[in-house]
């Protein structure tokens, strides 16, 4: 079984993350889409509230579940069973961040696997951050969310204005 994992801090989960796990849920057996609790970073919604967007969206893919882990992905991969780590590259600099993250997971465990995916053309600049900012400040974020969250994420962020 091809069991994949799509790590990140979906914060929020945006239509290019939906992409690239629908992609995803095609290639593998089964993929998990998780969110990594890392309680340094600051984030605008919680961890609960990201999973249940992400348990929202996988309802679309029956071989697709949410989860979150803390510490080191490495170790959250292992002890799962997981085969394969999924990212997506959208500049160059990710490819640099990711490069290095990617190496430094095979050194420690050589028997998982990277598997770096592209975007679409016209999702390679939409970024969570993007998002957020945008509709903090009133702007339209329908299109750049899945259509199951959307109302959920816009009504969180203009509470927040």
């Amino acid at each position: 079984m091809k069991k994949a994992i799509f790590p990140g801090s979906f914060d929020p989960f945006t239509i290019g993350h939906y992409d690239i796990l629908k992609r995803a849920a095609g290639i593998f057996d089964h993929i998990v889409v998780a969110i990594g609790n890392n309680p340094r970073k600051i984030t605008f919604f919680s961890a609960a509230e990201r999973r249940q967007h992400i348990e929202t969206v996988c309802r679309d893919f029956p071989n697709a579940e949410a989860a979150v882990f803390e510490g080191l992905l490495i170790n959250y991969v292992k002890k799962e069973n997981i085969n394969i780590i999924v990212r997506g590259l959208r500049v160059f600099s990710d490819f640099e961040y990711e490069l290095q993250i990617g190496l430094a997971n095979k050194d420690i465990c050589d028997t998982i696997e990277t598997v770096f995916m592209l975007p679409r053309p016209d999702h390679i600049f939409i970024s969570s951050s993007m998002v957020k900012e945008i509709g903090k400040f009133g702007g339209e974020i329908s299109k750049y969310l899945p259509q199951t969250i959307y109302t959920d994420i816009a009504r969180r962020l203009q509470a927040d204005a």
